[in-house]
């Protein structure tokens, strides 16, 4: 399993340099299979915004596919190289994810060597448990489970600055979970676990 986590994927140079050094091959050659976020519609899907986004980051149009909330079967059978959730809210992408049965087929492309990038919500969606998030983004889409795909074992703090430094003291000291602060310049590469 090879995890790249952020809170700015390819938002910065840092980060992005992060994610095109730990690419299974170049960019131009991965299929990616893009998962947008809670504002996502069958027209915004259909329009071809999401491949010209990704285009921009180097990945070739033929190579990106986009997860069709509303036709969840047209990516079941699909081999890719790399798995890419970007930010937005956590837990609306979160429910779309799970909704669609997309949490399976995710799991199993990754267990099967797929590369997950995930950026902010992409990288919460990854950890154990999404219920430290309700700080930062609001659930106003009715999610009653929290736990997260289980991928990374520990949760993360997305954004991190020192107005978080008491969140990220606290959830240390409960001692539940691993909790790693990412700033918007930090990344974690996880491989082969």
């Amino acid at each position: 399993m090879n995890l790249i986590l952020s809170s700015c994927d390819f938002g910065n140079q840092n980060s992005a340099k992060i994610i095109y050094d730990n690419l299974p091959k170049p960019i131009s050659e991965c299929k990616v299979l893009f998962f947008p976020n809670e504002k996502a519609t069958p027209e915004k899907i259909e329009s071809g915004k999401y491949k010209s986004r990704l285009a921009a980051f180097g990945f070739q149009k033929n190579n990106i596919y986009v997860a069709n909330y509303f036709q969840p079967e047209s990516i079941f059978y699909i081999d890719v190289d790399v798995i890419y959730i970007s930010g937005g809210n956590t837990f609306g992408t979160m429910k779309r994810i799970r909704e669609s049965g997309f949490d399976q087929v995710i799991l199993d492309l990754v267990r099967n060597g797929a590369t997950y990038i995930g950026g902010s919500a992409g990288a919460h969606i990854t950890t154990a448990d999404l219920s430290h998030v309700t700080k930062y983004d609001q659930d106003t889409f009715g999610l009653s489970d929290f736990s997260g795909l289980g991928l990374y074992q520990g949760i993360l703090i997305c954004h991190y600055s020192e107005d978080r430094r008491e969140d990220l003291e606290h959830l240390r000291s409960s001692g539940v979970y691993n909790v790693q602060a990412l700033s918007d310049q930090d990344s974690i590469v996880v491989k082969n676990t």
